[in-house]
């Protein structure tokens, strides 16, 4: 019997049947089975949620036949693809055609369709998550019918579904507005807290995109800025093979991940950890094509609570959690990370209506995360905090509901797109009920 788990280990699960379907006849076939037999099915990607949102109960379905690009229209701008395709294989396609996302988060691995339907989301810009992208979808409903939802065709469902929990049916196709393959320029700093946060609204006001790192335990931050140059994507600074596997792939990863497994044995060396590592920060600038600035490699395995609060409440929120944080015996290796989206229109988005600053606070896989999470989850509750559908909380369908002003919209649409659950488990059971 095969065994489905998580990248981060926390969740796993044992389907019956496991499928790796070629075309959208296939996944209707088998919605079909499941409804006749009153069992379940999902659609699983790469596993990059920590939540149990992808987890099957009866039939896993596997995208490894539902990738790449499908069609490309230059003059609306648009790219269609499969929805199964990889982020990283995305990005690849389209700059080989001269095009790019406006935005992205900074992990390549997921499929379209995972990071969308959870609302993975980049940092500034003017459209922040993937799913702000979509104008365009198809997905396989819980009857086994297709159904193709764009601007004009359809309306209703493309506004709820392009963040869809995995609850309104598999999705096989989806469409993005694109961009002219454009060129960011990076700059990282090192500086103090006061100094971060006292100059965090000017930050933001003058670059494309701001993130932020708070090493707990010190005052120290590092902050991340992108902005656009006017420059052909051929003369590009980009970091040189050395310094990027120096930086990225050495420090960030190899010995990160192993001076975690000593600070995981002794913790009460970790705020002399954090200090001395947040220092050995430099500063660097380069400038690459946009995906190659927004990806990141994660080679360390961590665990991840996230929450969006209003972007007015944000700093405020996580004063607080320091606060907290520092009040506390836990320790902490990992770095908070501070990023801000624009206000978007998707009815389950953790942005709708609102702007919004995300704070993200991560363990190492082999460390207990829950007295963590649970010590700031009230935190960002008390400041109207959504939840990031992807990563770890503990809320239900009963406080969640108040969070969103169209939530009853989406349950409707779940109601008549899939009547019958065949696409439910126990994650959406908790966070959308029966």
């Amino acid at each position: 019997m095969s065994v489905w788990s998580n990248w981060a280990g926390i969740e796993s699960a044992r389907p019956s049947r496991v499928e790796e379907p070629a075309d959208t006849a296939a996944i209707v076939a088998a919605v079909e089975r499941a409804r006749s037999e009153r069992t379940t099915l999902k659609m699983v990607g790469t596993g990059h949620s920590f939540t149990a949102i992808s987890a099957p109960e009866h039939t896993m379905l596997r995208p490894t036949r539902q990738s790449g690009i499908l069609a490309v229209d230059r003059d609306a701008m648009t790219v269609t693809a499969l929805a199964g395709t990889q982020l990283k294989e995305l990005n690849r396609q389209l700059e080989a055609l001269g095009l790019s996302l406006h935005n992205m988060g900074d992990i390549a691995d997921q499929t379209l369709a995972g990071a969308t339907s959870t609302g993975t989301h980049g940092t500034g810009g003017v459209a922040a998550s993937l799913s702000a992208q979509i104008c365009g979808l198809t997905l396989v409903t819980g009857t086994g019918e297709v159904v193709t939802a764009t601007e004009t065709e359809n309306p209703g469902i493309l506004e709820l579904a392009r963040v869809g929990l995995g609850a309104l049916g598999v999705l096989t196709t989806l469409t993005f507005r694109v961009e002219p393959l454009f060129v960011l320029e990076a700059t990282e700093t090192p500086m103090g807290w006061d100094e971060a946060l006292d100059g965090f609204d000017q930050r933001i006001a003058e670059h494309h995109h701001v993130d932020m790192y708070w090493f707990p335990h010190t005052d120290r931050m590092l902050t991340k800025t992108n902005d656009r140059l006017d420059v052909d994507p051929s003369e590009t600074s980009p970091l040189s093979r050395l310094r990027f596997w120096w930086d990225d792939e050495f420090l960030s990863n190899h010995l990160f991940g192993a001076l975690n497994q000593v600070t995981n044995r002794v913790p009460a060396i970790i705020p002399r950890f954090n200090q001395v590592s947040s220092r050995l920060l430099s500063a660097r600038t380069y400038s690459d094509v946009a995906h190659r600035v927004f990806i990141s490699p994660r080679g360390v395995v961590f665990r991840e609570m996230e929450y969006a609060v209003p972007r007015e409440a944000g700093l405020d929120a996580l004063r607080e959690c320091r606060a907290a944080i520092d009040a506390s015996d836990l320790r902490i290796t990992f770095p908070v990370e501070i990023r801000v989206t624009p206000a978007d229109d998707i009815p389950l988005s953790t942005s709708y209506g609102r702007d919004s600053l995300y704070l993200a606070f991560h363990t190492h896989r082999d460390v207990d995360h829950l007295a963590y999470f649970a010590l700031l989850e009230p935190i960002l509750r008390a400041h109207e905090g959504r939840p990031h559908w992807g990563k770890v909380h503990t809320r239900t369908a009963a406080d969640l509901a108040p969070a969103y002003p169209r939530f009853a919209d989406f349950l409707a649409l779940r109601d008549r797109l899939d009547p019958d659950r065949v696409f439910a488990n126990a994650y959406l059971r908790r966070v959308l009920g029966d």
